[in-house]
């Protein structure tokens, strides 16, 4: 019977800790720098240990981070199998919690791995998207945190103003339309506000601008995206539910990926992190606390906005959504994120329903 080398990986922006162990061996430690060439030296040290080992199997995992798939991409490259793993799945002690390093890290990963192996426990491994999804992300991701930044900056304004007791005129429209900004500019520049604070007003509204632009900028490829083959059909079935634009279809789109990877749509509501904890233990009756809000949160961000867009002009999701407040009037909040996972089911429908379209033959 051949021999496995299991292999556990706590990866770090730089200095990374791999633990290697053969079968039920004790495990040895090697560090590596994340480059290209510090990957390349810890595939090579791992291949020399098969060959020793009468060509023992190749077993590497790692948990995904910021640093995302390049080490399983060069890995597999190399023919070397590489499983990424869920953090939020990675149950860990009080003591490990408290007592935590990269050495112990890596060694829970390779204890896992080599469980799941030897033992047939469940490892938690996550789905790994493509290079070209991967690629498609970055476009709806990097104009969501714009959007994020350019909502900071109008807080810090308003605090600004609230700390100089400066006070918007009550003849001026809603915040943020074109007299408002024309009057916050005229404040940067008047002297009613000390120096530092009119030079620091308009250092925000410049940033403020330059994101609001940046963000137009980065709608468009989104646009350009959203009408080639590949998302055409899922964005038009998206974009009939009330309160989903193009940029939220193609939100929804990319952090989901393929709507194929879940067999029922009670699964996608935990994927978005909108299914509620579960407490139990002895002779307690099951008890249902707050939303895990695992996964992704640019997708909940996403189905909050388009929810309070969808009660407005949806009248089955108005009525729903009047439904749960009535049992409970001071928990609106627990009423919204009930929305947010029909929705979120819904959609799932209608992208499932769409990729089956284009995978049929024409």
């Amino acid at each position: 019977m051949r021999k496995s080398i299991f292999v556990g990986i706590d990866l770090g922006d730089k200095n990374s800790v791999a633990k290697i162990a053969v079968d039920r061996e004790k495990s040895e430690r090697l560090g590596f720098v994340n480059t290209h060439s510090g990957r390349r030296r810890l595939f090579r040290e791992v291949k020399l240990r098969a060959q020793r080992a009468e060509d023992a199997i190749i077993l590497m995992a790692y948990e995904a981070s910021a640093c995302g798939f390049v080490l399983r991409d060069e890995a597999e490259v190399e023919g070397i199998h590489c499983e990424v793993l869920a953090p939020t799945k990675m149950e860990k002690s009080v003591e490990q919690k408290k007592h935590k390093n990269d050495d112990r890290d890596a060694e829970d990963v390779l204890e896992r791995l080599r469980a799941s192996v030897l033992a047939g426990n469940r490892l938690p491994i996550i789905w790994v998207p493509s290079l070209q999804m991967r690629d498609d992300r970055e476009l709806t991701r990097s104009r969501n945190d714009l959007v994020e930044k350019t909502t900071q900056i109008k807080a810090q304004i308003q605090m600004l103003l609230k700390r100089v007791g400066m006070e918007k005129p009550s003849d001026i429209d809603g915040n943020w339309s074109k007299s408002h900004r024309h009057w916050l500019e005229s404040v940067s520049e008047s002297h009613f506000l000390g120096s530092g604070t009119r030079q620091v007003l308009g250092s925000l509204l410049r940033q403020l601008t330059f994101h609001e632009q940046e963000t137009q900028l980065m709608e468009k490829p989104i646009y350009e995206l959203a009408a080639e083959a590949r998302y055409k059909p899922i964005v038009a079935q998206l974009t009939q539910v009330k309160g989903v634009a193009i940029i939220g279809a193609m939100t929804y789109a990319t952090e989901v990926a393929y709507a194929g990877r879940f067999k029922r749509g009670r699964k996608i509501g935990k994927f978005s992190g909108l299914t509620p904890t579960s407490h139990e233990s002895g002779q307690q009756s099951d008890h249902k606390g707050h939303i895990s809000r695992q996964g992704p949160a640019r997708l909940r961000k996403m189905l909050c906005q388009a929810s309070w867009v969808h009660i407005r002009y949806d009248e089955k999701a108005k009525d729903f959504y009047n439904r749960v407040v009535e049992r409970n009037p001071k928990r609106k909040k627990i009423a919204i994120v009930a929305v947010m996972r029909k929705l979120a089911v819904c959609l799932w429908h209608r992208m499932r329903q769409a990729e089956l379209a284009m995978a049929q033959p024409v």
